[in-house]
């Protein structure tokens, strides 16, 4: 329960207080009246004692009174109107309000931060945020507690309006003031009319009311003398005979009035009646004109009090004037409809008025402090001399009476134990009683006279013997069975031992239950019901007995007054808070409840203000229907009180959350967010765009394209697939872009990137690199593609939608100093579409499905050049027309609650009431006021208006990405900028736009096709520089720098070939054509590298809207599968630019590659060596195999070998040395051919061209055509494919790291002994059945032989995943050892050949020994000397050998050793001895070498050559 300003003891002691009433004279009235205050306003100030009193009970013992008040009011003879004490108490809560302005105070509360919006809030662990605070309010209060004032208010207003009843006599007249002026002509004689009026009141039957405690009621007699007028004299001795009259203690004479007119005004006098009368102001009020009060409903009267209704019927204490026959709340002037807990109550802003008028009204104007003194002395001497006596007097007679009644002894207080030691009467239960008709006892009944001394006694804080008084009435009540006054007793005895000090019973809690059940079920008095439930809590809650609290505070509302309810459910949710453990969810969910009922009372501020403390516990916990509920009332409150920026905010959190209300139920949230927004936009029209939460936006999700969209294909013409936002952003594909781009700019920098170079990107997105500002073009469009979301389950429609930007003008040939202008934007003119600097897309209609994600792609194309800034949208919000809804659907903004709604107009603990009140639209408008609905919140469809609109933006903010680089950026939360939406706008660049002709999408492997390519400048600028670059160079080619070695077009031969093809006679096809080129002439050995290619535009200069169109050879990888090949395109402007340098465009080739032919080859050396050594010293055989490897995927039915031909710089081929009767060798599926033919070595007349770097290409021509190949495009992909390999080859040696030894020199020349840099190319062509059509492809494969005897292959090599070798630790001064040849190199130093006749005759049977003469040649092959060691002894190994060699056996020297030079040829004559004839092998001799000068313990064995066979022949 919320903290009170005072204790519960005061609080109570101040509810209950001595009654006095005061009768004025008309003049005595008027003096008061220049205070604008009446009598009892007068003294109202300083009706509290500052001292201690002493009185005696009926023992004659002394009892002290402390801090007595006593309460002074105008006597009103016709009880309120209860209707008017309704208003009244209404007003009183409406006037208070929580203070604007005020510091929150949050409270938290296990896990919940509450925000109280109070300024008085204390708190102790562990809940409260602050230890500080926590120690210091520890000692002082021990549970932290807000206050309510409007509760508070309610409650005092409450207390004084109860009307005084018969079954007890706290509220009854004790005593009664008769007031004249010393100006009246016979004072002592208005005193007696004032008397006789009063004892008229009191005792004629024609009155009823007001209520006097005894008969013989104390009259106190009092003069008042206005100094500024009257004369002190006559004051004087009027006074002396009003003592002599009615003795000195019943009279009194009160000076006031003594302040001057004419004094200054600059005396600061204190005002102690603002205080009252700002507290009462709404009670003192006169009914306003337009009364909004109805008649009381006779059907809710009952038998127990004619004047009940909404559970009240209290009279308000209030100033008279001097006809106090006349109330002030009468029944007259009130409108006889409507309640007033709805809508036709005063307005607050006619009550606020009121109160500022009374306000600004000055009080005690003229009074002077000693004034206020004398009045204090007044106060008291009537209290003293005259009220106190009096009261003990009548205890004293009161005490007699019973005792002398009863036959008992003196003195009540012995009598006590008497009474309770008795034998008990079974109580009966109250069941038993609710059929018991109510008792009405005579004011001479015993009974009553017991609650007269027992109410005495109370009033005077004689709390022992009221006690007492009390238990003893409630004993005889009981057995009465007069439940009312049995009630009252119990309640008040309850309230007697809570106030007692140092008291030994236990506050009697049941006491008070079971008054309150009394009130409410038995006697239908809710107005003592809930007076005693006040009581109750209170005392409750200063016992920390919050729980026992909120059930009496809960059960005590109803349906029949909803502000009594809602004060009460809202005093039981802070008993929850403030629970040693605080229950948060009950708090939260009553102060809903109690909102819902200040909603229905038409208390829109505290129903605001309840909804919003129990949104801070659902928000965010994933209540969502809930948390739906919520916002729509508090939507619906601010936008009735006008709070137009809450309730869109409320609105907008039902709309943005995820929520889980049906289709039906968030088109009505929409339609009323719509309309609230409306009502918003039209006070500010020209005010700036709101922001609009619907739908939702990923900001991060934004890309932004720069340049036009990509022109679909026409035919067989295909435009290059560049940049588009069709395409998924991909990290690694980007990588290899930036890779290309820096290649060439590399080449176009010579050599160098420039250190300010930044990767051109076209696309941006949350991925790509958005730290700087990116370049857009003068007319060229930006897109930025949008990412909405709608989380709604039905439509929203978007209209005019486009983006929202800001422009800056800048021309970046100036400084900026000079080019200083003013910023432009679009945000009031954004429907408009052109714009002399950005023209803006505009989509007219732009749908999105319930729960759908979708993508706009809104355009800009910027005129000027300057700074650019992306916004965000604006567009116009609204509903798709649906269809009607079936009668009988839900609309209510409910919670769902296993499976149903629990709507707000039946969110209470009772059952619903009769007072059902229509329910109303948001929409709805009423003559008064536009604004204006009806409190309840039930859901109508169909009172707002389908396609309702706003316009309104939503700004596009994207948070860059986390900085971590540097430590502080570590241990911080840092992010960078993002800049994709704040392009640059440079001036006018040059646009290309390329075309694929005849773009094939499938090759063989090797396969040759022929395309065309055609370049476009689509802009207003002339475009240089053009180059391609690709990682693949060996797929395409433009064809040689040189016309002559470039076919223009395809020849008119039969198969029109792509190569250029000349016819030759067969006579010459046995031998090689020879043709020597250049590599530069193809591009090669520029410098660049082999990625660049430069596109051959004529005079270098596309111009403005020119085209041209160049051929394009492409080969088909020699790997099969689908490849995809980047070209990235380089141009530049021909006129420096300061922000863009130059431009590229992208496009990505898809190849899919079929097998066709597999070659491999293998080098030898020939045995053909001259023993002169003049001619064929270097010769080797190559040996071709070659397989069809194709699966007949591609419909190839054969495939034709035409030509061999071979390019280096060393080798040529010679010719073929196994040629085939038919020379065009066909392959069918699955075949192989093997071809075998000369190479030679260039010698050293021919080898001037090795000196120009010029390579001779040899053309074998196999077929009828002979295909040149030292021209385009066989000799581009030829140079290409070769510089391919060796970029590879020269890969891993730029990698090689410290610890790998160095190649010697030696090993070098040893290593050249076996190397061979020959290529091969092999010509061939396909057939191919396509559509029933017979197609010829061709094509050519590269074989690169490296060395002798090692095969290679034109299929490319699979490299196999390398094992994990040990890790090896080496000592880094350990002197690396220089590498050796290895024994096959060393295996190849020597050259063998046996030179000697063939077949050999001799006559055994002459001669029996035959000696054949036989010539050794060596060749050295280094360019170094070698020692060489010729063993001709036989080592048999086995029977095979012996039978070979047979009887055979050299002459003369078994061993040789000798020393070769450098590339020296050596004979060494033999002779061969035989003695049958027969098949031998010369082969024989073994040549063992090493190198001169070297450190090699052992010669290593050279190759034996091939078997040396000769015949010998008998004659």
């Amino acid at each position: 329960m919320a903290q009170c300003v005072q204790s519960v003891q005061e609080f109570i002691q101040d509810t209950f207080v001595p009654m006095v009433a005061v009768l004025c004279s008309e003049a005595a009235e008027s003096s008061t009246r220049k205070n604008n205050l009446s009598f009892a306003e007068l003294v109202r100030p300083f009706c509290r004692l500052t001292s201690e009193v002493h009185m005696r009970d009926p023992n004659n013992q002394s009892h002290v009174i402390k801090n007595l008040r006593i309460n002074v009011t105008g006597i009103v003879t016709q009880p309120p109107q209860q209707t008017a004490i309704r208003k009244l108490l209404s007003e009183v809560v409406s006037a208070s309000q929580p203070a604007e302005g005020l510091v929150a105070n949050v409270i938290t509360a296990g896990d919940y931060d509450l925000n109280i919006s109070d300024r008085s809030v204390k708190a102790s662990v562990p809940w409260y945020n602050n230890w500080k605070d926590t120690l210091m309010h520890l000692s002082s209060s021990k549970f932290h507690a807000a206050t309510t004032p409007w509760f508070e208010a309610y409650r005092e207003s409450f207390f004084q309006s109860m009307s005084p009843s018969d079954h007890e006599f706290l509220h009854h007249y004790l005593a009664c003031m008769l007031v004249a002026s010393s100006r009246d002509s016979d004072p002592v004689d208005q005193f007696l009319k004032l008397s006789q009026e009063q004892h008229r009141i009191q005792h004629s039957s024609d009155y009823s009311f007001p209520k006097w405690f005894i008969p013989n009621t104390l009259k106190y007699y009092v003069l008042l003398h206005d100094v500024s007028e009257g004369e002190e004299q006559r004051a004087e001795s009027v006074y002396e005979e009003m003592k002599q009259r009615y003795g000195s203690q019943g009279c009194y004479l009160l000076k006031f009035n003594s302040r001057l007119p004419s004094s200054g005004t600059d005396e600061q006098i204190p005002d102690p009646w603002s205080h009252y009368l700002n507290r009462n102001n709404l009670q003192n009020q006169e009914i306003c004109e337009d009364g909004f009060v109805p008649l009381v409903d006779k059907n809710k009267e009952n038998s127990t009090n004619a004047l009940e209704l909404d559970g009240l019927d209290s009279s308000i204490n209030d100033r008279i004037p001097n006809d106090f026959k006349s109330h002030l709340f009468q029944e007259d002037g009130l409108v006889k409809s409507g309640g007033l807990d709805g809508p036709n109550r005063p307005k607050p802003e006619m009550v606020n008025d009121s109160i500022k008028q009374n306000t600004a009204t000055a009080h005690g104007l003229s009074l002077t402090l000693t004034d206020h003194d004398r009045i204090r002395q007044f106060i008291q001497e009537f209290t003293f001399r005259g009220l106190l006596p009096h009261i003990e007097k009548t205890i004293r007679q009161l005490n007699d009476q019973l005792v002398s009644r009863k036959g008992l002894s003196r003195s009540l207080f012995t009598a006590t134990k008497k009474w309770f030691s008795g034998s008990k009467v079974p109580e009966k239960t109250l069941t038993e009683l609710k059929n018991a008709s109510s008792i009405l006892y005579p004011p001479e009944a015993p009974e009553l006279q017991i609650r007269k001394m027992a109410d005495l006694c109370f009033l005077v804080q004689h709390y022992d013997l009221a006690y007492s008084c009390y238990h003893t009435a409630k004993k005889d009540f009981l057995n009465d069975q007069a439940m009312l006054y049995a009630a009252g007793a119990l309640e008040m005895a309850a309230a007697s031992v809570f106030l007692q000090s140092g008291a030994q019973r236990q506050y009697p809690s049941h006491y008070m239950e079971t008054a309150i059940q009394t009130y409410k079920d038995l006697c239908k008095n809710l107005v003592l019901a809930e007076r005693c439930t006040l009581l109750s809590a209170e005392i409750l809650k200063s016992q920390a007995k919050y729980s026992e609290a909120a059930t009496l505070l809960i059960r005590m509302t109803s349906e029949d007054s909803d502000l009594r309810s809602a004060l009460l459910l809202e005093q039981a949710a802070h008993c929850f808070i403030n629970m040693r453990t605080p229950m948060v969810r009950k708090f939260a969910f009553h102060m809903i409840l109690a909102g819902h009922r200040f909603a229905k009372a038409d208390q829109r501020k505290h129903a605001l203000r309840c909804y919003s403390q129990a949104m801070q516990v659902y928000k965010g916990k994933g209540w969502s229907l809930a948390e739906d509920h919520i916002n729509f009332t508090i939507g619906r409150q601010s936008f009735t009180l006008r709070q137009l920026d809450n309730a869109v905010s409320a609105f907008r959190h039902i709309l943005i959350n995820d929520s889980k209300q049906t289709a039906a139920q968030q088109e009505a949230f929409l339609r009323e967010y719509l309309y609230v927004y409306k009502s918003v936009n039209q006070l500010s029209p020209d005010g700036p765009l709101p922001q609009l939460p619907l739908p939702c936006i990923n900001s991060s999700a934004t890309r932004v394209f720069f340049g036009h969209d990509r022109r679909p294909s026409e035919g067989e013409k295909q435009a290059a697939t560049h940049v588009s936002l069709d395409q998924e952003y991909e990290r690694e594909a980007s990588q290899q872009w930036k890779e290309l781009e820096e290649q060439v700019v590399a080449v176009v920098n010579k050599g160098a990137v420039p250190l300010n170079f930044q990767p051109t990107q076209y696309c941006l997105n949350s991925q790509t690199d958005n730290l700087r500002f990116p370049v857009a073009v003068v007319e060229e469009p930006v897109t930025v593609e949008v990412v909405f979301k709608n989380p709604l389950k039905v439509p929203l429609l978007l209209k005019d939608l486009s983006l929202l930007w800001k422009f800056n003008f800048r021309d970046f040939n100036k400084s900026p100093e000079e080019d200083a202008k003013e910023s432009i934007s679009n945000e009031k003119v954004a429907h408009l579409k052109t714009s002399p600097s950005i023209a803006t897309e505009v989509i007219s209609e732009f749908q999105i499905n319930g729960e759908e994600t979708k993508v706009a792609r809104l355009k800009l194309l910027p005129h000027q050049t300057g700074e650019l800034h992306i916004l965000g949208v604006v567009y116009n919000l609204s509903t798709v027309q649906s269809s009607p809804t079936q009668d009988g659907m839900d609309y209510s903004p409910g919670m769902q609650i296993g499976g149903s709604y629990l709507n707000a107009s039946n969110l209470r603990l009772g059952k619903s009431g009769s007072k059902q009140q229509a329910p109303h639209s948001l929409h709805q408008s009423s003559p008064s006021d536009p604004l204006e609905y009806f409190h309840g919140l039930s859901w109508t469809e169909g009172k707002a208006p389908h396609g309702l609109s706003v316009r309104g933006r939503q700004d596009l903010e994207i948070q860059g990405p986390r900085l971590n680089n540097t430590k502080e950026e570590k241990t911080s939360v840092k992010y960078g900028s993002d800049r994709r939406l704040d392009p640059i706008i440079t001036e006018a660049m040059p646009l290309l736009e390329v075309f694929f002709i005849n773009f094939p999408t499938g090759l063989l492997c090797g396969e040759i096709r022929k395309t065309y390519v055609e370049f476009v400048n689509v802009s207003k600028c002339p475009l240089t520089g053009l180059k391609v670059v690709c990682k693949d160079p060996d797929f395409f080619s433009f064809g040689s720098k040189t016309a002559a070695l470039t076919p223009l077009s395809p020849t008119a031969s039969e198969n029109c070939s792509a190569y250029k093809t000349v016819v030759i006679d067969c006579a010459c096809m046995s031998s090689a054509v020879t043709t020597s080129v250049s590599p530069t002439d193809f591009g090669m050995d520029t410098g660049n590298p082999l990625w660049v290619t430069d596109v051959p535009l004529p005079d270098s200069v596309l111009l403005p809207g020119a085209s041209v169109q160049l051929p394009m050879w492409l080969r088909g990888p020699d790997e099969e599968g689908v490849h995809e090949i980047n070209f990235l395109f380089y141009y530049e402007s021909t006129k420096p630019h300061s922000k863009l340098s130059h431009r590229v465009l992208r496009h990505t080739a898809i190849i899919c590659t079929s097998r066709s032919l597999s070659v491999k080859a293998t080098a030898c050396r020939s045995n053909v060596l001259e023993a002169e050594g003049k001619s064929d010293s270097d010769n080797l055989l190559v040996f071709l195999d070659v397989a069809n490897i194709n699966t007949s995927e591609a419909g190839v039915r054969e495939f034709h070998i035409i030509q061999v031909s071979s390019g280096s710089e060393h080798w040529k081929l010679q010719k073929c040395i196994n040629p085939a009767e038919d020379k065009d060798a066909k392959l069918g599926s699955r075949e192989r051919a093997k071809l075998c033919f000369r190479a030679i070595r260039y010698q050293n007349s021919e080898a001037t061209s090795c000196i120009e770097g010029k390579y001779i290409f040899a053309d074998i021509v196999l077929g009828s055509e002979q295909i040149i190949s030292a021209t385009t495009p066989c000799a581009d992909f030829f140079f290409q494919s070769c510089y391919a390999a060796r970029s590879r080859k020269m890969i891993p040696q730029t990698t090689t790291g410290p610890g790998r030894p160095k190649t010697t020199d030696l090993a070098k020349l040893v290593q050249m002994c076996s190397e061979v840099d020959l290529n091969v190319i092999v010509l061939w062509k396909a057939y191919v059945v396509e559509d029933n059509k017979q197609l010829i492809l061709e094509g050519q494969l590269h074989v690169a032989l490296e060395s002798i005897g090692k095969e290679a292959s034109s299929l490319p090599q699979v490299q196999e995943a390398q094992e994990m070798a040990l890790l090896k630790f080496v000592r880094p001064e350990q002197p690396q050892l220089p590498a050796r040849p290895s024994m096959e190199q060393l295996s190849h130093l020597i050259k063998i050949s046996l030179h000697y006749p063939e077949y050999y005759d001799h006559p055994f049977h002459q001669k029996s020994l035959c000696i054949v003469p036989v010539t050794l040649v060596l060749f050295n092959c280094c360019q170094i000397e070698v020692d060489v060691i010729i063993d001709l002894r036989h080592k048999a190994t086995g029977p095979e050998m012996l039978e070979i060699h047979g009887s055979f056996t050299w002459l003369g020297q078994t061993q040789y050793k000798i020393q070769l030079k450098g590339q020296e040829v050596y004979t060494v004559p033999l002779k061969a001895c035989f003695v049958h004839a027969g098949v031998y092998n010369l082969g024989t001799p073994r040549v063992f070498a090493r190198l001169a000068d070297q450190n090699v313990q052992c010669e290593t064995s050279q190759q034996n050559s091939t078997p040396a066979l000769i015949i010998i022949n008998n004659m």
